[in-house]
């Protein structure tokens, strides 16, 4: 089945990220989100991330246009995963949320569609569970920022078919980026390792160990990583991290205990970036 249209459920931050590379790779997309607010968001930063990219001569002007006149913005979700090949849900990561948008999703979609979760932890098995094509189910797990990172992890549930799987690799290959298949487990690979580092540092940081800055600095110089774990926390979300633990403490086991200072910090409405303070202050940047 050749891919053609791609609805993205969901405008924030990964959903737009994500409608970003599918348009720029040459497909049809329709970006859809309850709020015509977050839509017009989602559109204008998608379009300065492209502007980036020409003024820094990464991406030719005519692409750029090209790729914007391939995104459609619009409230109509059903009208538009109606009419895809292929739709990538991006909404919150919580399981009765996307059930709910999976049990729509299959009511309305092409008997043919396959159904795909941007998740981080949650069991594909699970989501798709509440659809009739459950073989046709597959969790695509892209990294933020997504129109940068190069990674997607594929992530098999107990039903989903080898069609279905190679499907979604030739997807998301076309839209630039490496993969890895992965089994369902909880956390798969990267969330699992990324957690316990995150909170690993977050006890240190409780603890006195360092300061956070030290912390990060040496992750980065010492082991190599592109950003510390506390300023990768603060990027994808104080509160996105705590839920992610929560879950993989309750499938995983007391390894994966929130350390209380992560706690404290979103009970504190401290949740990083998107807030403007986390384990950082953004408010002056």
């Amino acid at each position: 089945m050749e891919c053609r249209i791609i609805t993205v459920v969901g405008a924030g931050t990964m959903g737009n990220g994500i409608a970003h590379v599918a348009a720029m790779s040459g497909y049809q997309v329709y970006l859809t989100d309850v709020s015509d607010e977050v839509l017009a968001a989602a559109r204008t930063k998608i379009e300065k991330n492209l502007r980036k990219g020409v003024e820094l001569g990464k991406v030719p002007a005519a692409t750029m246009e090209a790729a914007l006149a391939r995104l459609h913005c619009t409230t109509d979700m059903v009208g538009a995963a109606a009419q895809s090949d292929l739709v990538i849900e991006s909404v919150p990561e919580e399981l009765a949320l996307k059930q709910s948008v999976f049990t729509q999703l299959d009511q309305v979609c092409l008997p043919r569609a396959i159904l795909a979760t941007n998740t981080s932890t949650l069991s594909p098995s699970a989501i798709g569970s509440v659809t009739r094509r459950p073989d046709r189910v597959i969790a695509m797990h892209f990294f933020n920022p997504v129109h940068l990172m190069k990674l997607v992890e594929v992530i098999r549930s107990l039903d989903t078919s080898d069609e279905t799987c190679q499907f979604v690799l030739d997807v998301a290959r076309q839209m630039g980026k490496e993969t890895v298949v992965v089994n369902e487990a909880p956390g798969f690979v990267t969330s699992r390792i990324s957690a316990l580092v995150g909170n690993e540092a977050f006890y240190m940081l409780m603890e006195g160990v360092a300061s956070a800055e030290d912390i990060d600095r040496a992750i980065k110089l010492g082991l190599n990583y592109p950003m510390g774990p506390l300023e990768l926390g603060d990027l994808v979300g104080l509160d996105v991290r705590l839920r992610n633990l929560e879950y993989l403490h309750r499938t995983l086991g007391e390894k994966f205990r929130p350390c209380p200072l992560l706690v404290k910090y979103v009970q504190s409405g401290r949740l990083g970036r998107k807030t403007g303070r986390g384990v950082y202050d953004y408010s002056q940047k």
